[in-house]
């Protein structure tokens, strides 16, 4: 088996079980490949060494499964590498939160005998894609999370006309407007008040960011829809985030949004439930008095 690992370069201590991770790989006899960014920083924070890896670039890497280490954001990077690839994700837990990267490192052990052993699922999550009229991104425009919609430059609200399959929706005056995915639905829309979708439902959560009129709320919508926007900002200009990767976007460049040709896949022991992790994640049932 071939492994590729990315990792979290930004904080040493969700870094730290590296060494754990590579020995444990090592046992299997698997073939390590590692980030080229995530070995120098290895390298130079923890002094390890390494004699029988292989550094790869960018998206120039091939596997039969990924590895990220670090948080969701992490996991989030590491899936746009692997875009097209089909290539499947574990995510190990570094961080904090941890819906997407759910494998603990007191897990490792327990997680890669079960996935010697063939006792794991993989799961197919959707990914947004965005393009605008005029306007070329300079990073892929794809969001396995979400895609928003955010003023830019200016304290005043943006206006943000939106059409579904060519049918108006709303006007929303806003800060901004969050699209996004089942996976994405516990991330930024969220904090915002979006509403929690089970991941294998084929969906699109629309979300404001605080939206001026208080009768305006979240809507869910079929994933092979179409989504049309037309923006107007007092600066002119607006963010187009795609899972936290921000361009700037001038208000001639309409913007469509919908489901992309491929999805992510993503790793799961069989004792990891969804609903499990809503529960012990959010803090579901929680009585602050104890």
């Amino acid at each position: 088996m071939r492994v590729a690992i990315f990792g979290n370069v930004y904080q040493e201590k969700k870094s730290s079980h590296a060494e754990k991770l590579f020995t444990l790989l090592r046992g299997y006899g698997v073939e390590i490949c590692v980030d080229r960014e995530l070995y120098e920083f290895l390298c130079s924070r923890y002094q390890m060494e390494f004699s029988d890896i292989e550094l790869f670039d960018a998206d120039r890497f091939d596997a039969d499964i990924v590895i990220s280490m670090g948080g969701d954001g992490t996991f989030l990077k590491a899936a746009s590498r692997v875009g097209r690839k089909g290539i499947p994700i574990l995510g190990i837990n570094t961080g904090r939160l941890g819906f997407l990267a759910d494998i603990s490192p007191e897990e490792m052990e327990e997680t890669f005998r079960d996935i010697f052993h063939n006792r794991y699922t993989v799961e197919e999550r959707s990914v947004l894609e965005v393009s605008a009229a005029g306007k070329t991104f300079s990073s892929p425009p794809f969001g396995l999370n979400d895609i928003a919609i955010l003023k830019r430059d200016s304290s005043s609200m943006i206006t943000i006309h939106t059409s579904i399959n060519n049918v108006y929706l709303n006007t929303y005056q806003a800060d901004g407007l969050i699209v996004s995915t089942p996976t994405g639905s516990t991330a930024y829309s969220l904090s915002v008040g979006g509403p929690i979708i089970v991941p294998h439902s084929r969906t699109i959560a629309i979300t404001p960011v605080a939206p001026h009129s208080l009768n305006v709320r979240p809507i869910v919508i079929c994933d092979d829809w179409k989504i049309t926007l037309e923006v107007e900002s007092r600066s002119h200009n607006f963010l187009v985030a795609m899972d936290g990767r921000s361009e700037s976007c001038h208000e001639h460049n309409h913007l469509t949004i919908g489901r992309a040709d491929y999805t992510i896949k993503v790793i799961k022991r069989y004792t990891h439930i969804f609903f499990d992790t809503l529960r012990n994640k959010l803090m579901w049932g929680a009585d602050a008095r104890n």
